[in-house]
């Protein structure tokens, strides 16, 4: 059985959807089985500035930076399927990963 697991990564939750819909959309016109999207965890990464950097030492400034990952898994695979993912452009700020 052959299988294509697709990891997306993307900081815009809106992208990385709009993202999976295309991929699923066209794989499901290759008559493949798919799972997905999953949802994994976001990572979240919080930053902490100091406002003032000589009078107001205790004013500080805190920004977060979170990453909104998918996961898609692709079943009974032909040529037909590797194919239309080749083909298939996704939006700037989207991370792909494939392994087969």
């Amino acid at each position: 059985m052959n299988r294509i697991r697709i990891k997306l990564k993307s900081y815009d939750h809106y992208l990385i959807d709009k993202s999976a819909e295309k991929i699923i959309k066209s794989v499901k016109a290759t008559k493949a089985v798919i799972n997905g999207p999953i949802p994994l965890p976001t990572e979240k990464k919080i930053f902490t500035v100091n406002r003032s950097t000589f009078v107001h030492k205790e004013s500080r400034e805190q920004f977060q930076l979170a990453t909104h990952m998918r996961l898609i898994d692709i079943y009974f695979t032909n040529q037909s399927t590797i194919d239309e993912l080749m083909k298939l452009e996704l939006p700037r700020g989207v991370e792909i990963e494939i392994k087969v």
